[in-house]
């Protein structure tokens, strides 16, 4: 394909797949209805795009007009965004797990003009903020027995139900096609084709503004730096497309190659499904590979005897032969017979948990660990890490397939300039691109900066943020921290995550919680020591260990007390704490802790949308707990 044959604009994108790639018969999306996975042909996709636009048009809406979406992953999240992409007007998703004043305010700033809504509990909140927002004309639920929800509220918006609204817009087709066509043909790639709100650690929710070539172009140097991505591919669908990761990296990277997207019922019944799918490809976030990790390993250490002796040769074997195969060397006879021995006793049978047609994995949104990423690499599944932010579209660099650095971010993207910046002399060590990649390259390290095919417009109604986060001469200031290291990027921490202790001294968060979060007994860390003399943390262990080891029933983590004083459980979990201490310096290493009941979660606010901590929210919220970690008494080094 020539550069000049290539799609600049979104809605161009599925049109290119039926004319070059596909018939427009063939599947595009597949979900669960009931007990059966129901096909969608790009056909269909673009038969219900056209009505949705139609009924837009007849309702008046224009060109740079806002329309929200606030729904889980699902067919009707494509019909609608395509629908909106072709006329014009500008994508405002909601993240589902948002509360009401979030929703309020994203549909205040935004000035949407309707939105999608995905089932009666995100209806309900919906309701409740509606007539707070004047722009607002309707509500569109995605089900139809939505009047019980509405008819006692009285609302200064229009209500029509997704297949009504398809229904009546299917009569407006005919009308309308050469206005559909003609607004298809006038957007430009400069043109706005969405506001992705940042979910942010801290502070209120800021509109990034992101074009369509910002999306095409992502989709173009993503396919070129993973060129085995093809047409016949199958990706699994399960994080957000309200977030930039999956709507770029999943939905429109499958467009540019014509694959097919099934959407997962939810993340409870995602391993379910990716044994009914049997994916090829899917993008993921560290804590759910860490969580495959961690089962695999328990149930393979665990079993005893024979059973363990087996899994832990075969984990040796297969570390022996993926390095082999790293350093560009041949595996021998013996090692290459063993590793298939190896590969028929353990690793199928992991590999057949996740469908057994997985050519790798893509791991985004925060850091994965490198025993992670070594895991599934002895496994045969590579994992290719990527980075970016949602002012950069997404990803910026991902890991080539044939050459893995296990705890890097990969190799800059083509179209990109990432350069690493002295935080405090503003002094830049390095700009590398796509092409000036060196293996042997290794940084000094300070803050990430980027420029680009893939640097957003700005903030929406936010010009003193947007002339803040980005410089004059073009570079977006990511707030990361790292270098780079044999060639690839590699992440050490947010500069706003942060500790200075009472010393002076630096603590990067990241690196010391996945030293911590090498233990089974952890399932979740947050390392505190902000202008303090020493570190402590609060530790959430897994919930299934806890049951199994101190015969704990649901009664026990449905107790009001937040923090756990149980002797037995902290100590458990000081023998790990202690020993990985070791691995650290003095001055990063907990000398105290409090044992949470639950997890962290996103339904209390503690976490993003990526599973990232909320630093200021969680530090507030349990102020007491953590000013009685520094009243106690701790034990020296």
């Amino acid at each position: 394909m020539t550069t000049a044959t290539k799609p600049t604009t979104v809605p161009a994108l599925i049109r290119h797949v039926v004319a070059q790639i596909h018939p427009e018969t063939h599947t595009f999306l597949s979900h669960k209805i009931k007990d059966s996975w129901v096909n969608i042909s790009y056909r269909e996709v673009i038969d219900k795009a056209d009505a949705i636009s139609a009924w837009f048009l007849n309702m008046g809406i224009q060109k740079g007009d806002r329309l929200g979406l606030v729904i889980e992953n699902g067919p009707e999240y494509i019909y609608f965004d395509q629908a909106l992409q072709q006329i014009g007007a500008i994508n405002a998703s909601i993240y589902p797990t948002l509360t009401e004043a979030e929703t309020e305010y994203i549909l205040n700033d935004s000035g949407a003009k309707a939105i999608l809504v995905g089932n009666p509990f995100l209806l309900r909140k919906v309701l409740k903020v509606a007539n707070n927002c004047p722009s607002l004309l309707r509500i569109i639920p995605v089900f139809d027995d939505y009047e019980k929800y509405t008819e006692k509220v009285n609302l200064n918006a229009g209500v029509i139900s997704f297949d009504k609204l398809i229904e009546e817009g299917n009569a407006l087709v005919s009308q309308y096609a050469q206005a559909i066509n003609a607004a298809r043909e006038a957007i430009l790639p400069s043109d706005i084709s969405c506001f992705i709100y940042t979910s942010g650690t801290t502070g209120t929710p800021k509109g990034v503004i992101l074009t369509h070539s910002n999306f095409v172009q992502t989709v173009w140097a993503g396919l070129t730096q993973i060129s085995i991505v093809d047409k016949d591919d199958c990706f699994l669908s399960f994080l957000p497309l309200s977030h930039v990761f999956e709507r770029a990296a999943t939905y429109y990277m499958c467009l540019g190659a014509g694959c097919q997207i099934a959407f997962a019922q939810s993340l409870e019944l995602l391993a379910r499904n990716m044994t009914e799918v049997r994916p090829t490809i899917m993008n993921c976030v560290p804590r759910l590979l860490e969580r495959i990790h961690d089962k695999a390993m328990k149930n393979g250490t665990t079993a005893g005897g024979m059973k363990t002796s087996i899994f832990l040769w075969a984990f040796k074997i297969g570390k022996q032969y993926r390095e082999k195969r790293e350093q560009g060397k041949t595996p021998g006879l013996l090692l290459s017979q063993q590793h298939k021995l190896a590969d028929k006793l353990v690793f199928s049978k992991i590999k057949e948990k996740t469908g057994g047609r997985l050519k790798f994995l893509i791991s985004g949104g925060g850091a994965l660990p490198k025993n992670v990423g070594e895991f599934f690499g002895n496994v045969g599944i590579p994992v290719l890490e990527g980075y970016g932010l949602t002012e950069t579209t997404g990803p910026v660099c991902v890991t080539e397939f044939d050459r893995q650095v296990y705890g890097t971010a990969g190799r800059v993207l083509p179209g990109s300039e990432i350069a690493i910046q002295n935080i405090d002399t503003k002094k830049i060590y390095t700009i590398q691109t796509h092409d000036s990649t060196d293996p042997n390259l290794i940084t000094e390290e300070g803050e990430i900066i980027m420029r680009g095919i893939a640097v957003m417009k700005g903030y929406w109604n936010k010009p003193e943020e947007t002339a803040t986060a980005i410089d004059a001469d073009g570079w977006f200031h990511s707030g990361d921290i790292g270098r780079f290291y044999k060639g690839y990027l590699q992440i050490t921490d947010r500069l706003k995550n942060m500790l200075v202790n009472a010393y002076g001294k630096n603590i990067y968060p990241t690196p010391v919680e996945n030293t911590y979060l090498k233990s089974p007994k952890i399932e979740q860390i947050f390392l505190v020591g902000d202008r303090r003399e020493y570190v402590t943390a609060i530790v959430v262990p897994p919930k299934e260990l806890l049951q199994e080891t101190f015969g704990l029933n649901e009664a026990w983590f449905e107790k009001p007390e937040v923090f756990v004083d149980d002797k037995q459980i902290i100590d458990w979990l000081n023998q790990d704490i202690r020993k990985l201490s070791n691995e650290l310096a003095k001055f990063e290493r907990i000398k105290n802790f409090k044992v949470k009941r639950n997890p962290f979660s996103m339904e209390e606010g503690e976490m993003t949308v990526t599973l990232k901590a909320k630093r200021k929210v969680i530090e507030k919220k349990y102020a007491q707990a953590i000013d009685e970690m520094y009243l106690q008494e701790v034990d020296a080094d």
